[in-house]
């Protein structure tokens, strides 16, 4: 038996299951019913998608949360959302609270719109954020951000010289954009968190590689796309716009719309990990416990558990992913609740029930913790050897 062990827990939430706090709670209560002599820490992620807001509020002490007055969803039906206030002044808010898709009854893919967010983002401002974090990620919306500033006072007009409609597709009509009224960003900056490379259009582009995830068909594909390409043209007649910018195809192409609004492009995964202190801890733990829903060919791309697994490459700590489900082995120690539960529907059916017991399996397993090799292969062998469920 080794000494006490110093063990991050640091997951994403599993989508449309846990939040990662769940998550982090559970792998956590799991690994003390084994090992309660080390010290685990808590530290739930997320990569610029949902679930940013809540990840910093529980990082930063003194991070106060409030709640916007009710801005117009992604179908126009008014929403609240929550935002956070930090103690230096600067604001962070997902953008997937007001224009997200469990906000929709039912897809709209070509009309879905971000104005609510454009709305949101002068509120924050109002209330004296010295700067803002937004979150992209989890969006019902492709209208490349275009709603986004018009809530921030542009006007999108058609050849007629009348206000187009929200959505994406309304973009075809775009002739002129005036930009006279469009609140200025504030002084500290505004950072766009992303966990995405796509960039504005064409086979890589935001209507191509999300539209169908928002229920657009083939043909609302190619629709939206040459809309967007049409809004990137008009507006590179008013603002500087990078349209083939790597990120700048999130959220519907959001990120695009932020950043000719003056906002910077950033890894989401790398920045919530500044945010939430991951970055200062990582050097001095034994331990690193990951996850999220699917660990797939995605996962490298720029989502939290790749990004973290690159970034614990450089330190001693050994990583350990922990996932609803595995399509592609990671490159580290890993345990799939479908292979503790028995069957996807069981695993879903009480995710907190199989994460506690892939946190047990974990600290049983853990092999040699100063030794990565061994460690994961500790865990690799146990996850097979306790994968019939119990």
């Amino acid at each position: 038996m080794t000494g006490p062990l110093r063990v991050l827990v640091a997951p994403d939430s599993f989508k449309g299951s846990l939040a990662a706090s769940a998550v982090a709670e559970a792998l956590a209560a799991g690994w003390r019913e084994v090992r309660p002599q080390d010290t685990v820490t808590l530290l739930p992620q997320a990569d610029g998608g949902e679930g940013t807001v809540d990840a910093v509020a529980r990082c930063v002490p003194g991070a106060e949360p409030r709640t916007s007055r009710p801005v117009p969803g992604p179908a126009g039906r008014p929403v609240t959302a929550h935002w956070l206030m930090l103690p230096d002044g600067s604001a962070v808010l997902d953008s997937a609270s007001v224009c997200g898709l469990p906000l929709l009854d039912r897809p709209e893919p070509v009309a879905a719109s971000t104005d609510g967010l454009g709305l949101l983002l002068r509120q924050v401002l109002a209330a004296g954020a010295t700067s803002v974090t937004v979150g992209l990620g989890g969006s019902a919306t492709t209208d490349g951000g275009a709603g986004a500033l018009r809530g921030l006072g542009a006007r999108l007009l058609d050849r007629a010289g009348d206000e187009i409609g929200p959505g994406g597709v309304e973009l075809a009509q775009l002739h002129r954009i005036d930009v006279s009224g469009l609140v200025p960003p504030p002084t500290g900056g505004v950072r766009l968190l992303t966990d995405t490379r796509a960039v504005l259009t064409g086979p890589s582009g935001a209507a191509t590689v999300f539209g169908p995830q928002k229920g657009a068909s083939p043909y609302q594909v190619a629709l939206l796309d040459r809309a967007l390409a049409r809004f990137a043209d008009v507006l590179a007649t008013v603002l500087p716009v990078e349209a083939d910018r790597a990120g700048s195809g999130a959220a519907g192409g959001t990120a695009f719309g932020l950043a000719a609004w003056g906002g910077r492009i950033l890894p989401g995964a790398h920045t919530v990990g500044e945010l939430t202190g991951l970055h200062g801890l990582l050097p001095h733990a034994d331990v690193v416990v990951t996850g999220e829903g699917r660990y797939d060919a995605t996962s490298g791309t720029g989502k939290l558990v790749g990004a973290l697994l690159q970034r614990c490459a450089g330190y001693p700590a050994a990583p350990l992913v922990v996932a609803g489900q595995i399509a592609t082995p990671p490159p580290a120690a890993a345990i799939a609740l479908t292979d503790l539960a028995g069957s996807v529907d069981a695993a879903i059916a009480d995710p907190a029930r199989w994460l506690r017991r892939a946190g047990a399996l974990a600290a049983r397993m853990r092999g040699d913790a100063g030794d990565r090799a061994v460690a994961e292969d500790a865990v690799v062998r146990g996850a097979v050897a306790e994968g019939a469920p119990g």
